[in-house]
C-alpha cells in the first residue's frame, strides 16, 4: 500500500467516526463512555495523518 493510498484510508477512517460521534450526539441520552472512546479514536487516526504528512 502507497503512503498515498494508507493517509487516504486513514482519513476515510476519520470521516467515518466523525459521522458515528455526530449521530450519537443526537440520541436522546448519549453513551458518554461510547462518545469518549471514538473521540480517542478519531484523535489517533489524525495524530497518524499529521505524522505521514511530516516524514512526506
Amino acid at each position: 500500500m502507497s503512503l498515498e493510498t494508507h493517509v487516504e484510508s486513514l482519513n476515510q477512517k476519520h470521516a467515518e467516526i466523525e459521522d458515528i460521534i455526530a449521530r450519537e450526539e443526537l440520541r436522546p441520552h448519549p453513551d458518554t463512555m461510547r462518545l469518549m472512546e471514538l473521540k480517542k479514536q478519531k484523535l489517533r487516526l489524525k495524530e497518524e495523518m499529521v505524522r505521514l504528512s511530516v516524514r512526506h
